[in-house]
């Protein structure tokens, strides 16, 4: 290898060039070129991975000391092949006539000869995607040799047929050749390189705070931010996750704040999927409740550190030492006590602790030696994605890699985009955002789902394609996850029953909320009725929802959203339920008793008395009449009544008539002799005892 074959974009030593690019260079396989770099102590990834203009000098050295050693061992095998011809000549004139009249026989048995596939190098490597025909001249077949070998897989192809990564990799032990996967345009572009430890430079923790409803979250985040984020949520509850940037004399930090909803499981582990640190808040009067084993458990899983900030330390019934047994049991032992587990007593109304709690956040992500790269494209998460009637769909993003700039495209879940506006936490509109700062990005073409990784990519077509793709698969997923209705399924809740189905259509302010609702709703259906969630999408209530409801017979639920005039009209003529809330507490126990009105009722047997027969008499056209006598309750006309013998049921039927005397009665009280007689049974003994009962329907809960 000369000095002239180094790539050109090295020689400045400014730019970075990929792997498979230098193997080229050096007519190398990529895996033989990698191997080359692990004995020379250079460690890569895969050949997508970059190297630096001193790692290229080590190579460029390696590699010629090596040149000078294969020229010297090229020179002396040419000198022995030289002296070797001479001595095989003599003989290759010999053999020439004889070999002459083998080959013409060998060529007329081969054509006799059956196609089949035979033995190649190994070495061949076939990309996904290459035709039959192309296949054929590469591997000096016929093309009706391969389209054969299909035929025998199953495959019926022609030759321009391309050809699949899973096809070729059927034939490929048939014809001996190595199938290549073409990389798909997600794995050029939205790989995750390493990066050079000399571009990392630190960043700022990201503190997510967890912990049960009204426990004092968001008056915490308050005390640190001095603002008032608590009166902008309804209910005065966090109901969405909120991403703050604050400036502290140490540094500084960002901040989490999750819902405490037991509705908001799905949001409180997207808080701890992103976070470094969490701040679990318990209240010293209340202590550990639901919500907080299961932050804490989504803080274990997430496998982040832990600072307990015992909160409301100020109120009378405070039990701060309660509150650290209890911890205890959820194996965080405090440090004071011999653990592990920073534990602080703070009042977040008072503004007592805090400078405390911050001071121990700091050294906590100190410890942590948090850095990542901003001279890279950015790589963020989709924290909250909401529609705005004015600036269309919006999401809030915690940027984790690189810088994120006005103008750059990206791709987040299914949708792409180009980034028109970005407005940080105060609402300000800044230009660019680098690792560890939140922010929200105007320019999506749909609104994303809340946890989806945001990529920049460097240009809007290459964003384009690659949403197009994932929207694809979306569809043929859910087109595939609906047809698969088994008619016997389909035949057993028809033939029962039994099976109600209350349906509902969810629109809502903000993504994130939209789907730990449906969630919510769709746990609190049971064997017998079950809560479909027909549509859920975030924006206003609109026409067309209420046209869907009035198909799938379903009620429409609003959470922060309205709906809309023409949306009000159709719904009054047509009778849909519609319905809007600000807090999640009323939403879910509305469906909850919607839910319990659809229950088969309890049916539950209330005993109205009890009489014993002392005599039988025959009646003209009344037939068999038990002379009885209550001894307990009343016995009432046209209830069921029981005929027990010895204790045992005999009959059971209504009253056909009750009389005093010569008086038809409705019913007669305990102390009084009367007639009854049983419509359809006359077979009454002396002493038989008959019971009147009723029946009573009892709405159930859940």
């Amino acid at each position: 290898m000369t000095d002239q074959q180094i790539p050109q974009a090295n020689q400045g030593g400014h730019a970075n060039v990929r792997v498979y690019a230098i193997a080229k260079q050096y007519d190398l396989s990529s895996k033989d070129f990698i191997q080359r770099l692990a004995d020379y102590g250079v460690s890569v990834k895969s050949h997508m991975s970059t190297l630096d203009a001193k790692t290229l000098e080590l190579i460029e050295t390696k590699f010629s000391e090596n040149a000078d050693v294969a020229d010297t061992n090229t020179a002396n095998e040419k000198a022995e092949k030289e002296e070797a011809a001479e001595l095989d000549s003599n003989e290759t004139k010999n053999k020439k006539k004889v070999k002459s009249k083998k080959n013409k026989k060998e060529k007329k048995n081969k054509r006799k000869k059956d196609v089949g596939p035979s033995t190649l190098n190994t070495e061949i490597e076939i990309e996904e995607g290459v035709s039959v025909g192309r296949l054929a001249n590469t591997l000096n077949k016929r093309p009706t040799e391969i389209i054969m070998q299909l035929m025998k897989l199953g495959v019926m192809a022609n030759v321009n047929q391309n050809l699949d990564f899973e096809t070729l990799t059927s034939i490929s032990s048939s014809f001996n050749f190595v199938p290549v996967r073409q990389l798909t345009l997600e794995e050029i572009n939205l790989v995750d390189e390493s990066d050079d430890p000399t571009d990392l430079i630190p960043r700022a923790p990201v503190i997510t705070i967890m912990g049960h409803v009204d426990h004092g979250k968001t008056s915490l985040l308050d005390a640190v931010r001095q603002s008032n984020v608590l009166q902008t949520e309804a209910g005065n509850i966090t109901q969405h996750i909120g991403a703050y940037h604050v400036e502290l004399d140490g540094g500084k930090v960002v901040f989490l704040d999750t819902p405490g909803h037991a509705a908001f499981t799905a949001m409180r582990s997207r808080g701890a999927e992103v976070t470094d640190l969490v701040v679990l808040i318990v209240a010293a009067d209340d202590g550990i409740m639901p919500q907080t084993i299961e932050a804490i458990s989504h803080a274990k899983a997430a496998n982040v550190p832990i600072v307990v900030a015992i909160n409301k330390i100020d109120v009378a019934t405070a039990r701060p030492d309660f509150v650290k047994q209890q911890l205890i049991e959820q194996d965080l032992m405090p440090e004071e006590w011999g653990g592990q587990t920073t534990v602080v007593e703070i009042s977040a109304l008072e503004r007592l602790g805090i400078d405390d709690l911050l001071e121990l956040i700091l050294l906590e992500a100190e410890l942590l030696e948090l850095k990542a790269n901003p001279d890279k494209l950015a790589r963020a998460t989709v924290v909250e994605a909401k529609l705005d009637r004015g600036r269309g769909a919006a999401a809030t993003i915690l940027v984790q890699e690189g810088t994120l700039r006005v103008g750059d495209a990206f791709v987040a879940g299914m949708y792409s985009g180009r980034v028109r506006a970005m407005i940080d936490d105060w609402g300000k509109p800044i230009e660019e955002a680098g690792p560890s700062t939140p922010v929200e990005v105007l320019g999506f073409n749909g609104v994303p789902e809340a946890g989806d990784a945001f990529y920049a990519v460097r240009s809007e077509k290459v964003a384009k394609e690659i949403s197009d793709k994932r929207q694809a698969e979306h569809r043929e997923n859910k087109l595939g996850a609906n047809s698969r209705v088994t008619l016997e399924a389909l035949f057993e809740q028809v033939k029962s029953g039994n099976v109600k189905d209350l349906n509902v259509i969810l629109k809502g302010d903000v993504q994130g909320s939209v789907q730990a609702i449906a969630q919510s709703l769709i746990e609190q259906g049971n064997k017998e009725v079950g809560v479909n969630v027909i549509h859920q999408a975030v924006g206003g209530i609109t026409e067309a929802d209420i046209l869907l409801a009035t198909a799938s017979n379903a009620i429409v639920v609003g959470f922060n959203v309205h709906p809309t005039t023409e949306a009000l009209r159709t719904s009054d003529s047509e009778g849909i339920d519609v319905r809007s809330y600000n807090v999640i507490y009323e939403l879910i126990n509305d469906v909850r008793s919607a839910i319990e009105g659809m229950l088969e009722p309890e049916v539950r047997e209330v005993v109205l008395g009890r009489a014993v027969i002392r005599e039988i008499f025959q009646v003209p056209r009344a037939g068999i009449v038990a002379g009885s006598y209550v001894n307990w309750g009343k016995v009432v006309h046209n209830q069921p009544l029981r005929v027990l013998r010895n204790n045992r049921l005999i009959y059971e039927g209504k009253t056909d008539s009750l009389r005093r005397f010569q008086d038809n009665v409705n019913e007669v009280a305990t102390n009084y002799e009367c007639g009854i007689s049983i419509d359809g049974f006359d077979d009454f003994k002396i002493d038989d005892v008959l019971e009147c009962y009723t029946e009573e329907y009892i709405a159930r809960k859940l």
